[in-house]
């Protein structure tokens, strides 16, 4: 058997059940549920944007689960220099288990583009996204021993994930727990200003959702949350999650 997979035995539990148990519940309570009921292999996933924080706050700041959960980052060697200096920031003020993996055998943009060749987003973005998020993850959930992992996706970000439930399993067969499907873009900066979270400051720049630095712009007022990712392609996911 694929060592990746999780068998059934590992996740005997109803999601339908939990599902509606927790569909409005606070996410909080979301994360107090996996803590009491997720013994070992629970990860949060998160790339330190403004949803991630909230968890991170939530677990870090409230929560303290002991032992700590891993955190798990894609540094995909083409991050904006300031997500890369919060991961930092964030591992210190949190005291994070912080793991991060990078593409396989490549540690800078440069050796990237020598390899992979210049811009290869442009010539070729579902390679370029296989190498840089789905491989790298694959390769972190497996050497985490991961069954189970916290996200920090919304419903309300895109019309691909407006149906989203809090819990769902992936094509591995490992849990995966959104605790902020229900909030909305709204929800969450109030709760990043009035508890004082560290954010990204390119959101205080027109940046609504952060990736990629080749692949993000600012939006405009009245445009979607993500509407800066993949800006003129019709893309909504980069493949992590789908």
């Amino acid at each position: 058997m694929d060592p990746c997979i999780v068998t059934p035995e590992q996740h005997p539990l109803d999601l339908d059940f939990l599902n509606h148990k927790f569909d409005s519940a606070h996410p909080k309570s979301i994360l107090t549920w996996c803590l009491d009921n997720i013994p070992e292999g629970l990860v949060q996933s998160t790339a330190f944007g403004a949803s991630g924080m909230v968890i991170l706050d939530f677990l870090y700041q409230d929560l303290n689960p002991e032992p700590a959960i891993p955190v798990l980052f894609l540094d995909t060697l083409h991050h904006f220099p300031e997500t890369l200096q919060l991961a930092e920031d964030a591992k210190a003020h949190y005291d994070l288990d912080l793991h991060i993996f990078r593409p396989q055998g490549i540690d800078s943009r440069t050796a990237f583009a020598e390899k992979y060749g210049d811009q290869l987003w442009e010539h070729d973005i579902e390679q370029f996204h296989q190498l840089t998020k789905v491989e790298p993850l694959q390769q972190g959930l497996h050497t985490l021993n991961v069954t189970s992992w916290i996200t920090g996706r919304r419903r309300d970000q895109a019309s691909s994930r407006a149906k989203m439930p809090i819990f769902e399993l992936d094509l591995q067969g490992r849990l995966k727990i959104n605790p902020l499907a229900n909030w909305t873009y709204k929800a969450v900066w109030s709760y990043l200003v009035s508890h004082q979270v560290l954010y990204n400051p390119l959101y205080d720049q027109g940046y609504a959702s952060i990736g990629d630095e080749p692949l993000t712009t600012t939006t405009k007022t009245g445009e979607e949350e993500r509407a800066g990712r993949w800006r003129g392609t019709a893309r909504v996911e980069c493949g992590m999650h789908v």
